[in-house]
């Protein structure tokens, strides 16, 4: 095990780069196997999530290379047999290859995806357009056998704009015969990157980043190159650490329009920033107003950053608001943080703060992966040391986190137990 010592109080100084996007390419590795031939994928992160991801394609048979953040992957000597639960269970985004095997191979077994524990994470939207194809789906103890004869197109309405949904739907739809019509898609930048990765293979998408998106099936899906885009959560994360101890903090390799929801909200707090094409400078501000926030589907704000930008809310003179409307368990970082000093309480799916609050360092537990992300952040501005265990979660998800704000001036240390 492992777990994260921070000394706060440090002044974060320098340039972040900012990694490719964890969502985006637990998405585009599985809808590798789509192809009938090589397909090489740059700006890969090197996190835990992705080493999952290898394993579970090399368990198939795949060939595949990872090596200065271009993975290689050569799918033609997979086989299409059960993917184990001691497999699956390791990361939500296994359930992508669920439909990367369902649309070519018209046949797959493999167990309840895993993930953090944030709250109910049902895939029946998922399930949903697998049926509207015209798969039928078996499921027994978490175990799932879902098959077609035959794959065809339909009109599938999701319930939610579901990332996952509106991603699996999509890689079946490119291998099914005939037209199929998502209404009610998911909007978020990384369907875009997916979409575009499928139209270099052959696939014929229209209407990604929108909510109607359409598909016409092809037989046949061709090798090729994309790039995975710059990780819009990292670089929020970063941005939050910027408003908190900037001085002159650059975050580059960004697409700004995809953090828009923060850094407007940041800007109403009376954070200063200048933001470039592709960077942003963010400069610490002492006295933060207090803002009321809601989580949303993209272009919305991101639930991914509710966790981190609470940290951030500690320190503005008021009371601020946030409501969580995605995931029904996601203050778990909340108990810690007030373990800190701050002020914060929860009244079902909002969260009351009060500030500003003085955080001092204590022995805490990132209970997933944004709750970390928000811990560390709390840790660096904190008086003393911090110590956070089941640090693992956050090595999911950021890449190099440690090495990225120890170069910015931050007192931090990965450590064994």
């Amino acid at each position: 095990m492992k777990q994260i010592k921070v000394c706060g109080g440090n002044i974060l100084s320098g340039t972040i780069k900012i990694s490719g996007a964890k969502n985006s390419a637990v998405a585009l590795i599985p809808a590798s196997i789509l192809a009938d031939d090589i397909v090489k994928i740059d700006n890969i992160p090197a996190i835990s999530d992705i080493d999952a991801l290898d394993e579970i394609l090399k368990y198939l048979g795949a060939k595949v290379e990872f090596k200065d953040g271009i993975m290689t992957i050569d799918p033609r000597s997979i086989k299409n047999k059960m993917i184990p639960k001691e497999v699956s269970s390791k990361l939500r985004a296994s359930y992508y290859f669920m439909s990367a095997l369902l649309g070519k191979y018209k046949y797959v077994e493999m167990y309840f995806p895993g993930g953090c524990k944030i709250g109910a994470r049902p895939i029946d939207q998922t399930l949903k357009g697998f049926k509207e194809l015209g798969a039928t789906v078996v499921e027994k103890d978490n175990k799932f056998v879902i098959s077609a004869e035959e794959l065809k197109g339909g009109h599938v309405y999701l319930d939610m704009p579901s990332v996952g949904a509106t991603i699996n739907t999509m890689l079946v739809a490119s291998r099914a015969k005939g037209l199929t019509i998502i209404e009610n898609a998911a909007k978020e930048p990384e369907i875009v990157n997916v979409a575009t990765f499928l139209n270099n293979m052959g696939a014929r998408i229209t209407g990604a980043g929108t909510s109607e998106i359409r598909i016409k099936g092809v037989e046949s899906l061709k090798g090729c190159f994309t790039e995975v885009i710059p990780d819009r959560i990292e670089t929020g994360t970063y941005v939050i650490a910027g408003a908190l101890l900037g001085d002159n903090l650059k975050i580059e390799n960004i697409i700004p329009e995809h953090i828009e929801s923060l850094t407007l909200k940041l800007r109403e707090m009376g954070v200063k920033m200048t933001i470039g094409k592709d960077n942003i400078v963010i400069n610490k501000c002492d006295k933060l107003k207090p803002v009321n926030l809601k989580t949303l589907g993209y272009p919305g704000f991101p639930t991914d950053l509710q966790q981190p930008i609470t940290t951030l809310l500690t320190q503005c003179n008021g009371l601020s608001q946030i409501e969580e409307t995605i995931y029904e368990n996601r203050f778990q970082n909340v108990p810690y943080l007030n373990k800190m000093g701050a002020n914060i309480k929860i009244s079902g799916k909002k969260l009351k703060i009060k500030g500003p609050t003085k955080l001092k360092g204590a022995k805490v537990t990132a209970t997933d992966l944004r709750a970390g992300a928000c811990l560390i952040l709390a840790a660096l501005i904190a008086k003393g040391t911090t110590t956070i265990k089941d640090i693992e979660h956050v090595l999911r998800g950021y890449e190099n986190i440690i090495e990225k704000l120890t170069d910015v001036g931050a007192k931090i240390s990965l450590e064994e137990i």
